[in-house]
């Protein structure tokens, strides 16, 4: 697809041929790179970034580190939220008494989804917080306060 043909259209008529793609392919999770797109469609990355934006804003794709794009599919809920708030709803979630011991880095990292380094960042905000207590090699956290929640003033 050339970009002297129509340059003003040919970023919605590349989002279309992606949007097909993703419909077509149901195991399809991850967009096309932005060099694969300018590479297969003859066009400047200027174009693909507008192709993306177009697919984001039609809430078929969102942008995740790394500058590449993931399919979002109909019906899919993600919590968004960082996963040391994530970490903070466990306590009440699970009804984690004060005391009570914390689930493992390990289970964090299988619930959740995310890699060891990732919940480790986490846990320590929830350490500083005061919310969990050290973490220990050998020696398991344990509550040390229940989160605040944030509850609406009533008139």
């Amino acid at each position: 697809m050339s970009q002297q043909a129509s340059p003003r259209g040919t970023f919605l008529k590349i989002a279309d041929v992606v949007r097909a793609h993703i419909d077509a392919d149901e195991e399809m999770t991850e967009l096309p790179s932005a060099a694969d797109l300018m590479r297969e469609h003859g066009v400047s990355r200027g174009v693909v970034l507008r192709v993306f934006g177009a697919l984001q804003k039609e809430g078929v794709a969102e942008p995740v580190p790394g500058g590449r794009w993931r399919v979002v599919r109909r019906g899919e809920s993600v919590d968004r939220r960082p996963l040391a708030e994530r970490l903070a709803d466990v306590i009440t979630d699970d009804e984690i008494a004060v005391g009570s011991p914390f689930p493992s880095a390990s289970a964090l990292c299988a619930r959740f989804g995310v890699s060891r380094p990732t919940v480790s960042k986490a846990l320590d905000k929830l350490q500083a917080a005061g919310l969990v207590s050290e973490g220990k090699q050998g020696k398991q956290r344990t509550v040390l306060s229940l989160p605040n929640r944030k509850e609406s003033a009533k008139p």
